[in-house]
């Protein structure tokens, strides 16, 4: 795909968005089951969406906010194969955590814990800055032009 040439697709900005917020609850499953799972005798949607359980004055609080952080990171490189551009990795980023936030708002009501706004600030800004960051790498290569010379 030439990226001079900008083509409007809003089915593949729609199938982006599914696809990176699949990927982003997956993920965070993935860990709040490896870091969570095994400090509760009882796994729950709570952990994912409940802003109370967001907290920094218990290690469980510790380890969801660990796995936050950890999906944070995958989700930059999920953005890094499935967006590919530099310049539309805050957009995607803060779509999958406005998107969040209003999962978070049907399930448990507005969050009124500051620690669940920073960590959640905190992921964005990570997701965003290191997607971009793994983008721009892969942009600023140099296009390999193979030079081959005629023996004439």
């Amino acid at each position: 795909m030439f990226y001079g040439s900008v083509v409007w697709d809003p089915w593949l900005i729609v199938a982006q968005i599914v696809c990176l917020q699949c990927f982003y609850y997956l993920t965070l499953g993935v860990f709040v089951s490896i870091f969570v799972g095994t400090r509760v005798s009882h796994m729950s949607l709570v952990y994912f969406f409940d802003f109370a359980t967001v907290t920094a004055s218990t290690v469980t609080g510790w380890c969801v906010i660990a796995s936050i952080l950890l999906t944070s990171v995958a989700g930059a490189g999920y953005m890094f194969h499935l967006i590919e551009r530099a310049k539309k990795c805050l957009d995607f980023s803060a779509t999958v955590y406005i998107i969040h936030l209003f999962i978070c708002i049907v399930y448990g009501g507005w969050p009124s814990s500051i620690t669940w706004w920073v960590v959640n600030g905190t992921g964005l800004a990570l997701m965003a800055l290191l997607g971009e960051y793994l983008c721009i790498r892969r942009e600023l290569r140099e296009i390999p032009i193979p030079r081959y010379r005629s023996n004439v």
